[in-house]
């Protein structure tokens, strides 16, 4: 059976060493609850906001219902909004932690510090970015160190396993999420923020609560967001996921200068196109999902990308949970809408210097894109076969793209020798 290995699986022994779950039953793959439980406004930390006030942190709780297992891994969301809007009950993380607290895992939707200097006049700087990335990246890794807490402090209220804690954000969330794993030393903070300003003390741990517990996570799973440098990444750095639209017009999907509100000029951040070339340089396990040809967050209102995120992220997160190495979803179950089914056969396969594609379905458009993303041959054809001239491309992974005349389209992987 064809996987996704997206940019290629490198595993840590770490985690296939931890005791893992259960999963006999179809737990953390399957919804196996049919009703879930939620409770609102849990205070998780507190800290000053830009302006000196202080601000409760907060979450909402989400539990399979009638569950005896006492041991479960912990998924914490973080929505999105630019860093100047969104709710933890927002429709980009609610559908997802509830989708999750159904397959067995508890899950929470966090808020955290809002706000950026300069908005809406006269306008954000590269420094109030990344102030604002710090205060909300300090907010994450105290509802991570919450969760330990309540295990050492209040017998484990929760019934989690502190071993299986994973981040999972969307658009700024997914910023924070990327912020928390790789942003890991003191030494990395950027020169420009000023961490005598109120609510960014402490470096990169905080002080929005719950001190002298670990923030690590086990993985984490970043939609839509971007990370300040590749360069913090380092080998034996957490584990990651990622799904991005590679049309995005408001996180770049590569590396590439982002605006706030599409006005104001901010910074160049490096996207999830290349974190994961990064990810694949230092033999980091991960998983790259991309939308070809869609925006931001495509998953918000749109059930065929809902069910693609929740498909990834169930293979992703079971795997770690449950054991075994098989951390990419499956293309052959993707979505009809964005992966047809029609017949394609590409020979050799490796190839040396030229391939044959031959389709069941009369072939109008053929792009070839490297690991960053980058297209490196487009064509237009008319017919079921096509005779492509690889000479002139470097050795290594490549990923073909084809759509139909009837509107269908297609994503396989090619090797160049």
């Amino acid at each position: 059976m064809k996987k996704n290995y997206l940019f290629g699986l490198l595993v840590a022994a770490a985690f296939t060493t931890q005791a893992q779950q259960d999963c006999s039953n179809g737990r953390y793959v399957d919804e196996v609850f049919p009703t879930i439980t939620t409770t609102s406004d849990i205070q998780y930390g507190a800290n000053l906001d830009l302006n000196g006030n202080n601000v409760n942190l907060l979450l909402d709780l989400y539990e399979p219902t009638i569950d005896t297992e006492t041991n479960r891994p912990v998924v914490i969301f973080i929505h999105g909004g630019s860093f100047v809007g969104g709710s933890k009950t927002g429709s980009d993380v609610v559908p997802l932690a509830q989708a999750f607290a159904k397959r067995g895992f508890v899950t929470a939707s966090i808020s955290y510090r809002l706000g950026m200097n300069g908005v809406p006049f006269p306008g954000p700087e590269e420094k109030d970015a990344i102030e604002t990335v710090m205060r909300a990246t300090q907010d994450a890794r105290a509802a991570v160190r919450f969760f330990r807490k309540s295990i050492d402090t209040e017998g484990n209220p929760y019934n989690i396993d502190d071993t299986k804690i994973f981040i999972a954000g969307v658009s700024a969330g997914g910023f924070s999420a990327l912020h928390l794993a790789y942003l890991d030393d003191n030494t990395e903070i950027p020169a420009q923020a000023d961490q005598t300003e109120p609510g960014l003390s402490g470096g990169v741990e905080g002080e929005s609560g719950n001190p002298g517990y670990s923030s690590e996570v086990t993985a984490i799973v970043n939609i839509a967001g971007a990370l300040g440098d590749v360069n913090w990444m380092q080998a034996g750095d957490t584990p990651v996921l990622s799904l991005h639209g590679n049309q995005d017009g408001t996180v770049p999907y590569g590396t590439d200068l982002i605006t706030f509100l599409g006005i104001y000029d901010i910074m160049v951040v490096d996207g999830s196109s290349t974190v994961h070339a990064q990810a694949e340089t230092l033999g980091l396990t991960h998983c790259f999902k991309p939308h070809f040809g869609a925006d931001h967050v495509p998953h918000v209102g749109n059930a065929d990308y809902l069910d693609t995120t929740i498909n990834y992220m169930s293979q992703w997160l079971s795997t770690f949970t449950c054991g075994g190495t098989d951390y990419c979803y499956d293309y052959a179950t993707m979505s009809i809408e964005e992966y047809g089914q029609f017949d394609v056969s590409i020979y050799p396969n490796p190839a040396s210097d030229r391939i044959t594609i031959e389709s069941g379905e009369k072939l109008k458009k053929i792009r070839i894109s490297d690991l960053s993303g980058k297209v490196v041959c487009e064509l237009t054809t008319n017919g079921n076969s096509t005779l492509i001239n690889m000479v002139e491309l470097q050795s290594g992974p490549y990923f073909i793209h084809l759509e139909t005349e009837s509107g269908n389209v297609r994503l396989e992987k090619l090797m160049k020798l």
